[in-house]
């Protein structure tokens, strides 16, 4: 990907010097970065809020309890990971953080995750079933408040930023059924392999 926006700003730039459009590339550059800063520095207070929230969630309980109503769909998906193992303590507050649309605080809880699904993997240098399926359903995630995503907007001067819960939840759902489902076709096919 840096290949890729190097590729694309490096070219852009010669094309700029030898069309004579050099003053436009700097003045675009200039506004770019004053507007970055200023859209950044609208999102400090709505992501300090959201973040706030989301320790609230997780010291008044609510990600536990969150963890306790989706662990009988883990353990389906994760026949792998014993019951009470520190992998599937950690899958469970991922998820339950990144279905609240809290993607800071899932992001350690996926890391000590992976971590964990590491120990249980008997082929260090291939990722385990359960690794791939954890990683298919964080990477796709339902989300039932897209806390950022609401917080972009409001910076961005949106009426009702909140208007895409429901879109979101929609598409968030169908992403992460494709990914299981995915997941599962490529699981089995790599197993009749073995078997061949």
């Amino acid at each position: 990907m840096n290949g890729v926006f190097t590729f694309l700003v490096v070219s852009g730039i010669l094309v700029a010097a030898f069309t004579g459009n050099m003053g436009a590339v700097t003045s675009a550059a200039l506004n770019s970065a004053t507007s970055a800063v200023e859209r950044i520095l609208g999102l400090i207070g709505v992501i300090t809020l959201w973040l706030g929230v989301a320790r609230i969630a997780e010291r008044s309980g609510l990600l536990k309890l969150m963890t306790v109503l989706i662990q009988p769909l883990v353990g389906f998906l994760f026949p792998s990971v014993p019951r009470g193992h520190p992998a599937m303590g950690a899958m469970l507050m991922n998820m339950s953080a990144n279905l609240l649309g809290f993607g800071s605080a899932a992001t350690p809880f996926g890391l000590k995750a992976m971590g964990e699904l590491q120990r249980l993997n008997p082929d260090k240098e291939t990722a385990s079933e359960a690794m791939c399926t954890f990683l298919a359903i964080n990477t796709s995630s339902v989300t039932i408040i897209p806390a950022t995503v609401i917080a972009l907007r409001a910076a961005a001067g949106s009426i009702n930023p909140a208007e895409i819960v429901t879109t979101t939840l929609f598409a968030t759902t169908c992403s992460t059924l494709t990914a299981v489902i995915a997941d599962y076709w490529f699981r089995r096919r790599s197993r009749r392999k073995k078997w061949r």
